[in-house]
């Protein structure tokens, strides 16, 4: 990642204030603060939006040494596993069903493991390699972000998974989320969990400190907060076990495993913090 890109200097991305306080400072040129008026913790000093989405729309986004993935694709059967268990658990909170969005969608897995749980799938993405590979995993994909959708074209579900710690204006994103709801649907929100017990364990050396790309962290409260602000309403917790390949845990940990171990995931619970809501049809009612 280059560290030398263009840096802003922001106030909070949640209330707006520009006390904050140091909470994780050592990431070289960054650090991780938190809002000293509404507790939310951001990335700060950031890189511009604009360098960031030059980075997220490379070819080798999901498969380049200096991108956010060293091999995406490798994560495949860990990540198809994640979202079965992830729509079988959104089945029985009534959320599937009829069309779905998904903003964010890498090489489709999500999509295509929605198959058997909605009958029409579109999915988004910056990066032109993952486009041409989630094409063929569901009905439509777009290039780019949900303001590449039409603007008459609504779902049933909307879900974003592992894409609002990484956006620059959250409230704004949620809304244009929204206005693709249709009265009733449902939204899904997923993000790294600021509050999970792994965070105060691993402190500075918790994965979801991806600096530069994570510049929001999220707890229950804070997501709710965003929710319940752009008119959602009752906001629940979506169960989101996540599994991981062993060999990219023990790379976290600096641990060496016997390649015999290479094939296998592992189960890690509280990881991912998952939210969801109904959209009334009138946005901020």
């Amino acid at each position: 990642m280059n560290r030398d890109m263009e840096l802003e200097y922001t106030a909070c991305p949640l209330c707006g204030s520009d006390r904050k306080r140091k909470a994780y400072p050592n990431f070289h040129t960054y650090q991780v603060v938190r809002c000293a008026s509404c507790n939310f913790y951001y990335l700060y000093p950031r890189p511009t939006e604009a360098a960031m989405l030059d980075l997220y729309s490379k070819n080798d986004y999901f498969e380049g040494e200096e991108a956010g993935y060293q091999s995406y694709a490798e994560q495949e059967p860990a990540l198809r596993a994640t979202f079965r268990r992830l729509m079988i658990n959104m089945k029985k909170h009534e959320i599937t069903g009829g069309s779905l969005l998904e903003v964010g969608c890498g090489y489709g897995y999500l999509l295509d493991e929605a198959k058997h749980f909605f009958n029409f799938r579109v999915g988004t993405d910056f990066s032109p390699q993952a486009v041409e590979k989630a094409k063929t995993r569901a009905e439509l994909v777009y290039q780019g972000g949900v303001d590449r959708v039409p603007p008459d074209r609504n779902f049933d579900c909307i879900i974003a998974t592992q894409v609002i710690e990484h956006v620059y204006q959250p409230q704004l994103f949620l809304e244009e989320l929204a206005t693709h709801l249709k009265p009733g649907g449902k939204m899904v929100i997923a993000t790294p969990n600021m509050g999970s017990f792994w965070r105060y364990i691993m402190r500075d050396r918790w994965p979801s400190f991806k600096i530069p790309e994570h510049i929001l962290y999220f707890d229950k409260k804070s997501l709710s907060v965003l929710m319940k602000r752009i008119g959602l309403k009752n906001i629940k917790t979506l169960p989101y076990p996540h599994a991981f390949p062993l060999p990219l845990i023990a790379s976290k940990l600096n641990v060496t495993l016997p390649s015999s171990l290479n094939k296998y995931n592992l189960w890690m619970p509280a990881t991912t913090l998952a939210l969801y809501g109904t959209y009334p049809g009138n946005l901020g009612s």
